[in-house]
Order: C-alpha cells, then sequence, then structure tokens
C-alpha cells in the first residue's frame, strides 16, 4: 500500500488571512516556519507515512519601530518618542491596547487548536480510509493472484495428462517403427532366396530347361515381396514423418509446460507475499513498464491449442499405428501364401521330374537287357553264318570235285542235284543270316543310342532334382517365419 502523491485534502486548508494590523510587530508564527525542513516524497520511515518533522519556532519575541510594524498608518498618528514622564518612564500603548491583543491572541490560539482538532479528525478518518482502501486492493490483487495460480494449476495439470499420453503414444510408434525396420531388413532375405533360385534353375540342362510352374511362381513371389517391400518402406518414410510431428507436438507441450511452472513458482510467490515479508523492495516507475504479451484469452488459447495439436497428432498417430499393424499383417499373409505356393509347385515339380527319373530308369534297365540278348543273338546269328559257311564249302567242295569225273560219269545224279540245291539252299541261309545279321546289328545300333538317351536324361533329370531339391529347397527351409515377418523378434 503506498500513498506516493496521494492528496490530502481537508476543508481547514485555506489561506491563512493575514494578521490584524493593530497587532504589534512581535514575534509572529510566520518567522516560526522559515527553517522547516522540505517535504521529500522520497523519504518514507512508514509505507503510509511521510517521514518529514518541522522544527519548533524560535520563540525569541522582538520589539520593533512602529513605523517598521505599520508601515501603512500616516505619520500624523505615529506616538513621538518623546519622554513625557518624569524619570524618563514610557509607555508604548494603552491599557486596551494590551487587553485587545490578549483576546486577540486568545482567539487566534483557540481557531488554531479548533483547526489542529479538525485536521487531525481529517487525517485519522483519512489514515483510515486509506488502510481500508489499500487492504480492499491488496485483498483484490491478492485474490487475482489466488485464481491465477488456479488457472495456472488446471492448464499445468491438462499439460501433464496430454503429455504423459502424448509420451506413451510416441514410444508406441517407435516400438512400430522397429518393427517395420525389422519386418523390411526380414523381407531381403526371402527376396534374396528367390533370385538365387531363378538363377540356380537357369543351370538346368537341355529339356529341363522349361518355363514350369515353378519358374512362373517365383516370379510372381519376387514381385509380391518387391510390392511388400514399397509398401513397408512408404508406411515407415509416413511413420518417421509422424514420429518428428509427435516430437514436434510433445516438444511445444514441454516448453508450455516449463512456461507454467516458472510462471506458477513467481504467481505462487507473489501470492504468498505479505506487508511483513521479507525481500520486499521499491522498483520505481515499475508499474509503467508494460512488459506482457498476452492477454487471458490468448494465454488459454494457446495452450488449449497446443493440447490440441498433440491430441490432433496423438488421433493420426494411432490411426498410422493400426493401419501399419493392418499393413504388417497383411504383407506376412500375402508373402507367406506365395511363399507356400512356390513351395508346392517345387514340390509338384520334383515330384514329376523323380518319376520322370524313375521311369527313365526303369526304360533304361529294359534297354541294356535288350541290348544284350540283342548282342547274343548277334553272336548266334554270327555262329551260325561261320557253321552255315562251312557247310556250304562243304557242299561247294563236293561238287567241285564231282566236275572231275571223267566222261560219262558226269552223270546228273540225285547226288549232284542234291548238292546243287543244298549250296543254294545254303546261300539263301546265309543270306537270310546276314539280313537278320545287319536288321540285329541296326538294332543294336538303335538300342544303344536310346540307351544313351536315357543315359543323358537321366543325368539331366539328377541334375533338376538336385537343383530343386537340394539347392532351391535346401534355401528355402531357411525362410523366415510369419513371427519373424512381423517383426515381433
Amino acid at each position: 500500500m503506498e500513498l506516493y502523491g496521494y492528496p490530502l485534502k481537508a476543508k481547514f486548508n485555506q489561506p491563512r488571512p493575514p494578521p490584524p494590523k493593530v497587532l504589534p510587530a512581535t514575534g509572529t508564527m510566520t518567522t516560526s516556519y522559515k527553517n522547516r525542513i522540505p517535504y521529500h516524497p522520497e523519504s518514507f520511515s512508514m509505507p503510509w507515512m511521510p517521514d518529514s518533522y518541522y522544527k519548533a519556532a524560535a520563540l525569541n519575541p522582538t520589539l520593533s519601530p512602529l513605523t517598521e510594524s505599520f508601515p501603512g498608518l500616516p505619520p500624523t498618528k505615529i506616538v513621538p518618542f518623546i519622554s513625557e514622564r518624569p524619570n524618563g518612564v514610557f509607555s508604548r500603548h494603552s491599557l486596551d491596547d494590551w487587553h485587545r491583543s490578549n483576546m486577540t491572541n486568545y482567539k487566534e490560539s483557540e481557531t488554531t487548536r479548533h483547526n489542529a482538532e479538525r485536521l487531525r479528525a481529517d487525517l485519522t478518518r483519512t489514515i483510515k480510509d486509506v488502510y481500508q482502501q489499500a487492504k480492499r486492493t491488496q485483498g483484490e490483487s491478492t485474490k487475482n493472484l489466488g485464481e491465477r495460480v488456479n488457472d495456472i494449476e488446471y492448464w499445468k495439470s491438462e499439460l501433464c495428462i496430454e503429455l504423459d499420453a502424448m509420451i506413451r503414444e510416441t514410444n508406441s510408434l517407435t516400438d512400430m517403427q522397429k518393427r517395420l525396420e525389422r519386418a523390411l531388413a526380414d523381407t531381403e532375405g526371402p527376396f534374396q532366396v528367390a533370385h538365387k533360385c531363378l538363377l540356380h534353375r537357369e543351370k538346368r540342362m537341355g529339356i529341363d530347361l522349361v518355363n514350369d510352374d515353378v519358374e512362373k511362381q517365383l516370379i510372381t513371389e519376387i514381385k509380391t515381396i518387391r510390392s511388400c517391400r514399397e509398401r513397408l518402406q512408404q508406411c515407415l518414410d509416413t511413420v518417421n514423418c509422424q514420429l518428428m510431428c509427435n516430437k514436434e507436438a510433445r516438444q511445444e507441450l514441454e516448453k508450455d509446460l516449463a512456461d507454467k511452472q516458472m510462471g506458477h513458482h513467481i504467481d505462487s510467490k507473489c501470492y504468498q507475499l505479505k506487508n511483513t515479508s521479507r525481500g520486499i523492495h521499491y522498483y520505481k516507475g515499475v508499474e509503467r513498464v508494460d512488459a506482457t504479451v498476452s492477454v487471458p484469452e490468448t494465454w488459454a488459447r494457446f495452450t488449449d491449442n497446443n493440447i490440441f495439436r498433440s491430441q490432433s497428432a496423438r488421433a493420426t498417430s494411432a490411426k498410422l499405428r493400426a493401419s501399419t499393424e493392418s499393413l504388417l499383417m497383411g504383407t506376412a499373409d500375402e508373402m507367406w501364401r506365395q511363399f507356400s505356393k512356390v513351395n508346392d509347385a517345387f514340390t509338384s515339380r520334383i515330384t514329376e521330374t523323380a518319376n520322370a527319373k524313375s521311369k527313365i530308369q526303369t526304360h533304361l534297365a529294359k534297354t541294356r537287357q535288350e541290348i544284350f540278348q540283342i548282342e547274343t543273338k548277334i553272336q548266334v546269328i554270327q555262329k551260325t553264318i561261320r557253321d552255315k559257311e562251312v557247310q556250304l564249302k562243304v557242299a561247294q567242295t563236293r561238287l567241285d570235285e564231282r566236275t572231275r569225273r571223267p566222261n560219262v560219269e558226269l552223270c546228273r545224279d540225285a547226288a549232284q542235284i542234291r548238292l546243287v540245291q543244298e549250296v543254294n539252299e545254303i546261300n539263301e541261309t546265309l543270306r537270310n543270316l546276314h539280313q537278320c545279321l545287319r536288321a540285329s546289328e541296326d538294332m543294336l545300333q538303335m538300342l544303344v543310342r536310346s540307351k544313351g538317351v536315357l543315359e543323358h536324361d537321366l543325368v539331366v533329370k539328377n541334375n533338376s532334382l538336385f537343383i530343386d531339391q537340394e539347392r532351391c529347397m535346401g534355401m528355402r527351409k531357411s525362410y523366415p517365419s510369419t513371427v519373424q515377418i512381423l517383426g515381433y523378434v
């Protein structure tokens, strides 16, 4: 409570009338205030009372000449300074003048006392009013400070609740980000496996180098994994952007909360200050300094906007987490279904190749058996031809010897006829046997060629089985499980 420059108005604050001219020029009240200490508003001993004192008047009355005390009197009324009494006795005033002077002084003293009493009553009333006004003003300021502290506490609690919710949401979104990164990294293995399977299958030989269902499913798997990787990467970029938005909203909340805490500390300190508190000082001119940057409406709207921004970011983050979870489940299921299709195609192709290999082995065994029998028959035919040639030699030798019979002994008898028939029959048999031998040898060549084809085809099938069963399926057994794809581990 400060009464700096407070106007003290009272009924007695009127110009003092001049003293009567009939009074003698003795020591008056005017001379007693010549050395009074001036009033300084900066000097205070108490918060409400000025520290100004007045020196007591010097009561040393002096006499002055009448001409100096009463300059307005005509010269005819001036009493001549001539001793008219014996023994040098001289009287300046009459007895009536003396009585009038005393009465005048009495009345002036009574008036002065009356005015002083009125002044004291007015001062008492003014001081009481000042105390009441100061108490009322200070009470209103304290009440406003208390309401301000309550408002700050309310917004502090709202900010703390929203900040805790934002921290939990940010942590959940960070976990989802890590799951996305792990899921994206886990798709690299299946992608490389599918590519290697295609490269390994390019090493198939001959007729097995076909565009079968396995190759089609592998190409589809590569496309599926690439599509899933692109969607996961886009979702990861979106999650990263949302994390930045969450962090910005969190920083705004933390900054606002720190400001609220500092303001709450300052306003609580101001609310608890009293007239008897320590550490209170004068700060001249501080009331003229306006450092405010907001009003209660804009102040509350600022915090409300921060909370609304954080709530919007949290809602977007929660929706993004739900869509990311759905995306992880969808991509994992899609990749797993395609992986199963490729494995089924590999299994079918391996079974088909194994059956073909088994049939080739059966045919190869039969072909080898047939080759063995044909070779045996060829040997029999060759032995038969050799035997028939010896028999032909015998028959032709007999005929040649019988050509040497003399004269009439050259008879065309039954023996001659039979020998000729035997030679012809043996020659016909030899021709037939040679035809059978050539046919057998041709068949043997065909069987040998068929055997080579079967053996080559068997090698091809073995190579295809090794590629599909050992290399491709061996790699695909190490494909990550659905839990790993989803990023739970």
